[in-house]
C-alpha cells in the first residue's frame, strides 16, 4: 500500500473545500484508507493515521473506530508513539471497562518509567479522563511522584492527584503527608500546583481546612516574595511577577481566612500591600485586584481595608473595559448590605452606569441603584431612577417599576410624593407594571384620606391625556368612581382645583366603556354613579365577558329591585388593612371579595335566629356567636335543610354587604343539600361591624333546573357582637 498523506496536507487539502458536502467527501474517503491501514495492523503509519484522525475529531467527526489503536501506541516503546497514544486517549475513550483496565497496566507501567517525559504523559493522562476505579489502582503511584525531587514530576503529580481527590474524596489523607514540604518548593510551577491540590483539599474537608491553617504565615510570605521581587523574565507578565501563582494564594487564602479571626489577622497586612502595590494600567494588574477584594470582603479583614476594597470597585466602574465595570457592579451589589455606607460614597459612579450602552452593566447598576435607596436620598435616586424608567428598553421597564414601587412604599417622605412618583411611574411605563401594583397603589390611595381630592384630579388630567396605560385607566376607574364627588366638587386644596361637570366625568368614563384600548378588567372598575348610565349598564348584561355580564347584571338588580340599598352598598370604601403576613389573618375586604382566615372561629355560647324559610323546600338556619379574641367579629354559621324528595345540586351561597362591612365566606360542608332532611349543608361566615341590612343570593339546581333566589337579612342579635 502506498504511504497515506501526512497531517499537515491532510489538513491542507480539507481547507480547499469550498462546501461542507465536499468536505465531508474528503473526511469519509480519508477514514476508508484509515479503516484500511488499522485492518493491515501496519504498525509504520499507526502513528501517522491516529494523528489524522485526532484532527478529524476536532472538526466534530466521528473517531470511535479508534480508540484500540490508541492503546497500541500508549503499549509502543517509542515517545513519540505514546504521545499520540495517550492523546487519542484523552479525547477518544469513554468509560468502557475493558478498555480502562487496559489503560490502567499502560499507565502504572508508565509511571514507573525510566524517562519523565513518558511519566509526564502518564500523569497527564490519569488526571485527564481517570475514571474513580483507575484512580483508586494508581493513587498510591501519584502519591510517589508527589515526594519526587523532580520538579516536573511533581507540579503534574500535584495536579492529578487533584482529579483523583475529585474522583474518590476518600483517598484525600493519602497525600497529606506529601503536602509537608510542597509550598517550600522554589519552583513556580509546583508552588502554583501545590496552591490548587491544597485548595481542593481545603473545600472538600473541614479537617483539611482546619489543619492547613498553620500555613498562612508561610503562604503570606510567599505572596510578599512575589509583589517585592525585581523583574523575573520567566515569569513576569506585563511587569507583574507570576499573576497566575499570586491569584491562586489570594484564593486559598480567601478559603483559609474565612470565619476565622486569627487567620484573618495574619493576612490583613498583605492584603493591604497587593491593594495598594499592584499595577492598575494592564488588565493583568486588575484580576489580582479583583481577587484581592474577594478575598478582603470574604475574611473577617478590618473595616478600613474593607473600604479601600470598596473603593478599588468604585475605580474600576471608571474603568473603559465593560467586562471589568460589570465585575465591579456585581461584587458591590454583593458587599452593599454589609458595607451599605461605604459604598454609598459610589452613588454617583454607580448611577453614570444606568446611561451605558451595555444591557448586563445596566441591570447590574439598576439593582445596585436600588440597593441603596434610603430615607436620606430617596428624592435624588428616585428622580434618576425615573428618568431611567422613561429611556430605559422595555425589558427593563417591569422591574424597575416594581423597584420604584418598593422603594417608594418604604422610604416616601410624605404621602403626596409617594402618590406623585406611582403616578409618573403609570403615566410613563403603566403598561409594564405589573399586576399587584394596582390593587397595592389603590390601598395607598384609600389610605391617605387627605390626599382623595387631590389624586382623583390628577388621576383624571392623566386619564384625558392617555387612556393606553391599562394599569392607569383602572386606577383612575376605581378612584373616579370611589371620590368622583370630590373631583366634580372643585375643592383641592393640594394645587388648583380643576372645573368639570358630572356629564364630562362621565363621558370620559362611557369612552373607556367603548375604547378598544381597555380590557374587561378596566370596564368592570368603571363603576359609574348617575341615572344617566342605566342605560349603558344594561348593554352589558350581555356581554361576553363573563364577569363584566355579571356586573353588569348586579348593577342592573341595583338599579330596580333593590333600589332601596343601593346608596348602602355603594358607600365610599374604608381604610384597608393589609393582611398579616404571621397569625391569624385578618378579614379584608377588596373589591367586595375576601381572603381565607388562617383560623377557626371559637364557640361561645350561640345565638340562634328564627329559620329563614326559602321557597321550593330550601330552609336557612343562622347561629351567631361571637369570636376570640375580636369579640367585634361575628361568626354566623349557617344550616341548609331540604325537605324537599330530590337532592339540591349545585348549591352555593352568597352574601352582599354594605361598604363599611368587612365580610368572608369559608368553604360550605358539601355542594349537595341532601333530600327528605337527611343531612344538611353547613358555612361558617365571619362578619366585622355589622350594622346595617345583607342581602344574599341563593343559587342551586333542584329536578334538573337552575333555581335562584335573593333575600335581605336586616336584623341581626345585638348579643353577636356587643
Amino acid at each position: 500500500m502506498p504511504a497515506p498523506i501526512r497531517l499537515r496536507e491532510l489538513i491542507r487539502t480539507i481547507r480547499t473545500a469550498r462546501t461542507q458536502a465536499e468536505e465531508r467527501e474528503m473526511i469519509q474517503k480519508e477514514c476508508a484508507a484509515i479503516r484500511s491501514s488499522f485492518r493491515e495492523e501496519d504498525n509504520t503509519y499507526r502513528c501517522r493515521n491516529v494523528a489524522k484522525l485526532l484532527y478529524m475529531h476536532m472538526l466534530g467527526y466521528p473517531a470511535h473506530f479508534g480508540q484500540l489503536e490508541c492503546l497500541k501506541l500508549i503499549a509502543s516503546q517509542k515517545f513519540t508513539d505514546k504521545r499520540i497514544g495517550y492523546l487519542g486517549a484523552m479525547l477518544l475513550l469513554d468509560e468502557r471497562q475493558d478498555v480502562h483496565l487496559l489503560m490502567t497496566n499502560c499507565i502504572k507501567n508508565d509511571l514507573n518509567h525510566s524517562t519523565q517525559y513518558v511519566q509526564g504523559l502518564a500523569l497527564c493522562t490519569l488526571g485527564c479522563m481517570g475514571s474513580s476505579e483507575m484512580c483508586r489502582d494508581l493513587a498510591g503511584e501519584v502519591e510517589k511522584l508527589l515526594k519526587t525531587s523532580n520538579s516536573y514530576l511533581r507540579k503534574k503529580a500535584a495536579l492529578c492527584a487533584v482529579h483523583v481527590i475529585r474522583k474518590v474524596p476518600e483517598l484525600m489523607e493519602m497525600f497529606l503527608p506529601a503536602t509537608k514540604n510542597l509550598l517550600s518548593e522554589k519552583n513556580h510551577g509546583v508552588l502554583h500546583t501545590s496552591v490548587v491540590l491544597l485548595t481542593e483539599m481545603c473545600e472538600r474537608s473541614p479537617d483539611m481546612l482546619a489543619h492547613f491553617r498553620k500555613l498562612v504565615p508561610q503562604l503570606v510570605r510567599i505572596l510578599k516574595n512575589l509583589i517585592m521581587s525585581g523583574y523575573s523574565p520567566e515569569h513576569d507578565v506585563s511587569g507583574i511577577s507570576d499573576p497566575f501563582l499570586q491569584v491562586r494564594i489570594l484564593r486559598l487564602l480567601r478559603i483559609l481566612g474565612k470565619s476565622d479571626d486569627d487567620s484573618s489577622e495574619a493576612m490583613n497586612d498583605i492584603l493591604a500591600q497587593v491593594a495598594t502595590n499592584t499595577e492598575t494600567s494592564k488588565n493583568v494588574g486588575n484580576a489580582i485586584l479583583y481577587e484581592t477584594v474577594l478575598t478582603i470582603m470574604d475574611i473577617k479583614s478590618e473595616s478600613g481595608l474593607r473600604v479601600l476594597a470598596i473603593n478599588i470597585l468604585g475605580r474600576f466602574l471608571l474603568n473603559n473595559d465593560k467586562n471589568i465595570r460589570y465585575v465591579a457592579l456585581t461584587s458591590l451589589l454583593k458587599t452593599v448590605q454589609t458595607d451599605h455606607n461605604a459604598v454609598q460614597r459610589h452613588r454617583s459612579t454607580i448611577v453614570d452606569c444606568l446611561k451605558d450602552l451595555d444591557v448586563s452593566i445596566k441591570r447590574r447598576a439598576m439593582e445596585l441603584s436600588f440597593a441603596l435607596v434610603n430615607g436620606n436620598n430617596i428624592r435624588g435616586m428616585m428622580k434618576e431612577l425615573l428618568y431611567f424608567l422613561d429611556s430605559c428598553d422595555p425589558e427593563f421597564k417591569a422591574d424597575c417599576a416594581s423597584g420604584v414601587f418598593l422603594a417608594a412604599e418604604k422610604y416616601a417622605p410624605s404621602k403626596r410624593w409617594h402618590i406623585d412618583t406611582i403616578m409618573r411611574v403609570l403615566t410613563t411605563a403603566g403598561s409594564y407594571v405589573r399586576d399587584d401594583s394596582v390593587p397595592n397603589l389603590i390601598q395607598l390611595i384609600t389610605n391617605s384620606v387627605e390626599m382623595h381630592a387631590y389624586t382623583v384630579q390628577r388621576l383624571y388630567k392623566a386619564l384625558l391625556d392617555d387612556i393606553s396605560q391599562q394599569p392607569l385607566v383602572q386606577v383612575a376607574s376605581w378612584c373616579i368612581g370611589e371620590y368622583g364627588d370630590l373631583l366634580v366638587s372643585g375643592q383641592c386644596e393640594e394645587e388648583e382645583p380643576i372645573q368639570v361637570t358630572e356629564d364630562e366625568v362621565l363621558d370620559v368614563l362611557e369612552g373607556l366603556l367603548v375604547s378598544n384600548l381597555s380590557t374587561p378588567v378596566t370596564r368592570v372598575n368603571n363603576k359609574p354613579k348617575h341615572d344617566r348610565i342605566k342605560k349603558v349598564v344594561s348593554i352589558y348584561g350581555s356581554s361576553i365577558d363573563v364577569e363584566l355580564q355579571q356586573r353588569a347584571v348586579e348593577y342592573n338588580a341595583l338599579f330596580k329591585k333593590y333600589d332601596h340599598m343601593r346608596p348602602a352598598l355603594l358607600e365610599r370604601m374604608p381604610i384597608m388593612e393589609k393582611t398579616a403576613t404571621n397569625g391569624p389573618t385578618e378579614i379584608v375586604q377588596t373589591n367586595g371579595e375576601t381572603e381565607p382566615s388562617a383560623v377557626e372561629p371559637k364557640h361561645p355560647p350561640p345565638v340562634t335566629q328564627p329559620s329563614n324559610q326559602v321557597r321550593n323546600g330550601l330552609k336557612i338556619d343562622f347561629t351567631f356567636e361571637r369570636a376570640n379574641p375580636n369579640p367585634n367579629i361575628a361568626v354566623i354559621t349557617i344550616h341548609a335543610f331540604n325537605s324537599t324528595e330530590a337532592d339540591m345540586t349545585d348549591f352555593v351561597f352568597q352574601a352582599a354587604v354594605p361598604k363599611t362591612f368587612q365580610l368572608q365566606l369559608l368553604s360550605p360542608s358539601s355542594n349537595v343539600v341532601p333530600a327528605l332532611n337527611q343531612g344538611t349543608v353547613t358555612q361558617v361566615i365571619r362578619v366585622l361591624n355589622p350594622q346595617k341590612v345583607s342581602l344574599i343570593k341563593l343559587t342551586y339546581t333542584h329536578k334538573g333546573s337552575p333555581v335562584q333566589d335573593l333575600a335581605e337579612v336586616n336584623n341581626f342579635p345585638p348579643q353577636s357582637w356587643q
